[in-house]
């Protein structure tokens, strides 16, 4: 892998649209990292402030190596303080009032419990923007509950809807409630951050609890269910609204995914497998003909694919003008001609393990476009610079690391410069 992907390094003088903006991040794990993340990949700063334990993202660790950590923190600062000291709320009250974004995703109410409430952030800095990042909601019967991604993919509707019928619901196999949810997050920040600096207007809370967003993409579920009263059944890689759809064993192992969804495409399709005659075949001439007996036209499909090879069916399909794609493993997708031609992924300079293959930053922008500046940082690397901004000199710098305020790895910022 490594040999095909590009080596690039950072840019440390690189800049981006939001350059000026400055984040406070206390948040932990994915969704405030995912949304911090990309507000740093377009020029933010953002200061991620952990507890002497760190992020709990620094604990994924594969083959030891916090590999999660070191993608979602790039372009980012670390201050370490511990929070449970009286000293810290007056520390971040001051950096907040440096600050236009503020994030957060602690239980609903903790913030309040650390005198750091939103009435308390907007006394001291009436236009911060405050993202309250949670698994139910801010208010709500089950707003105490603990907001685990997992479980919001589950009563949300999701993993109800994943699956073959014949066999449990099934979870997604990554953080799909906590990524979402950054994601709404990002453009919530910009929306509200725009309010402050075009409009004129005051910084505002965010509510972002994990339910609502992925309750939201899995589309018309309520709507479809008040007309039919039916619920939505799990239909594996089938589509409820249009056949073929499906996932296709090759003769090598691997599979394809194949989608005629118009009835262009499908009727392209049965010329091209040489069954013509499907076309006027009852079972198959509209759209609702071929959901209804999808199981005996995927059995059509499934045999023609079965004689030949991932790459042959795709090639077959492609000079047929078939909308066909093959199901990648990431063993194959990071030598994809098309992903090593658009750079998907770069090679970057890694103290654990040489070269770290990091993906760009998406999305692309041609005026403006995000940078990856500086790599994940270690715990507490810029506490002392961060906390000269805010009128703490060397020797207060030293008394509050040796009360243990500040924490992390900051022995050699004790040291005189």
């Amino acid at each position: 892998m490594t040999k095909r992907l590009k080596q690039r390094d950072y840019q440390p003088e690189g800049r981006g649209p939001l350059s000026g903006i400055r984040v406070l991040d206390l948040s932990r794990l994915f969704a405030g990292n995912v949304l911090t993340q990309m507000l740093g990949d377009y020029g933010a700063e953002v200061v991620k402030v952990e507890p002497p334990a760190g992020d709990t993202l620094r604990g994924w660790r594969t083959a030891g190596i916090d590999t999660h950590w070191k993608i979602y923190a790039r372009n980012k600062k670390s201050l370490c303080v511990d929070f449970r000291q009286p000293e810290t709320k007056a520390l971040l009250l001051d950096l907040a009032a440096t600050a236009d974004i503020f994030v957060e995703s602690f239980r609903p109410g903790t913030l309040e419990e650390m005198g750091l409430g939103p009435d308390v952030l907007h006394a001291r800095n009436p236009k911060l923007v405050v993202i309250r990042i949670s698994g139910w909601g801010q208010d709500g019967p089950y707003r105490r509950r603990p907001g685990f991604g997992t479980l919001i993919e589950g009563m949300s509707g999701f993993a109800s809807m994943n699956g073959f019928p014949d066999r449990e619901p099934v979870l997604p196999p990554i953080y799909l409630a906590d990524g979402v949810a950054g994601l709404y997050g990002v453009s919530a920040a910009m929306i509200a951050l725009r309010e402050v600096e075009q409009n004129g207007g005051k910084g505002q809370v965010i509510d972002l609890p994990l339910l609502d967003p992925l309750f939201t993409v899995l589309g018309p579920q309520a709507a479809n269910y008040r007309l039919t009263g039916k619920v939505k059944p799990r239909t594996g890689s089938r589509s409820t609204n249009s056949a073929p759809r499906n996932a296709y064993l090759c003769k090598d192992g691997n599979y394809v995914a194949l989608s005629a969804s118009t009835q262009k495409m499908a009727e392209r399709l049965f010329r091209a497998i040489d069954r013509g005659d499907l076309i006027e075949d009852p079972r198959y001439r509209t759209n609702a003909d071929r959901v209804r007996h999808a199981h005996e036209l995927d059995a059509i499909i499934g045999a023609f694919v079965a004689e030949r090879t991932q790459a042959e069916t795709v090639a077959f399909f492609e000079k047929a003008e078939v909308t066909i794609g093959p199901i990648y493993d990431i063993t194959q997708i990071v030598e994809d001609e098309h992903v090593v031609t658009r750079e998907l992924l770069a090679d970057y300079p890694d103290p654990d393990m040489d070269r770290l293959p990091m993906h760009h930053v998406v999305p692309r922008m041609d005026e403006t476009p995000g940078t990856i500046r500086t790599p994940a940082p270690r715990l507490g690397e810029h506490s002392r610079d961060l906390l000269r901004e805010i009128g703490i000199d060397d020797a207060r710098f030293a008394e509050l690391v040796e009360s243990g305020v500040v924490a992390g790895e900051v022995q050699d910022q004790l040291k005189p410069r």
